[in-house]
Formats: structure tokens, sequence, C-alpha cells
């Protein structure tokens, strides 16, 4: 056998026992906490399906717009040594202005006031 094939046995191997004892082991021993729906040990006093705000999804979601944005002008400083710079900066400055105008929208219309 060569090298690769041994390799790949023993790790096939030692996956399939560590996947087997990772599924037998916690079994072994269950008791009453661990099989309640809450671990926090205390009965749950209220329905747990309230729902979430909407405000709290639309922060997530700016949130992750803005990130995106971060990233997306991460590599703006690699982008002056391009040939043609000017057009990596006028579509930099395009998705940036277009992020700000959504951002002023959003906050003239009261979207990001989190009380009502």
């Amino acid at each position: 056998m060569n090298m690769v094939t041994t390799t790949l046995l023993i790790f096939m191997i030692i996956s399939t026992i560590l996947a087997t004892v990772a599924f037998w082991l916690p079994s072994l021993n269950p008791n009453y906490d661990k099989l309640s729906p809450y671990e926090c040990g205390f009965d749950p006093l209220g329905s747990a399906r309230l729902p979430f705000s909407m405000r709290f999804f639309l922060i997530a979601i700016l949130f992750i717009l803005f990130d995106l944005e971060i990233a997306l002008l991460l590599p703006l400083p690699w982008g002056s040594q391009l040939p043609n710079p000017l057009t990596s900066f006028s579509w930099m400055s395009t998705v940036l202005i277009l992020l700000t105008l959504g951002l002023v929208y959003e906050w003239t219309q009261g979207g990001l006031e989190w009380a009502e």
C-alpha cells in the first residue's frame, strides 16, 4: 500500500471510531434535566413561539449590508495599482453612494427607531 492509501485508511478508521463514540456515549446516561426542552433549571412560563420584532431583523440586515460594504471596500487600496484606477474608484463611489442613499432613506422613514 502506498502512503496516500494508508493515510486515507487511517483517517477513515479514526473518523468512524470518533463518530461512533460521539453517537453512543451521550445516550448511555440520560437524565430528566437533559431530556427536558429547557436545560436552564426552571420550567417554561410562557410560549416559546413568541415572534421577533421586525425591527430586529431590519437592524440585522443593515448590519450585514454595511459589513458587506466594508468587505467590498477592503481591496480598494490595491485598486490604485491597476492600469486604470479611475474605473475601480468610480465603481466604489457608486456602491458607496447607493448604500448611503439607502441609509438616509431608511433613517428619514424612521426605520432605525427602535421604540415606537
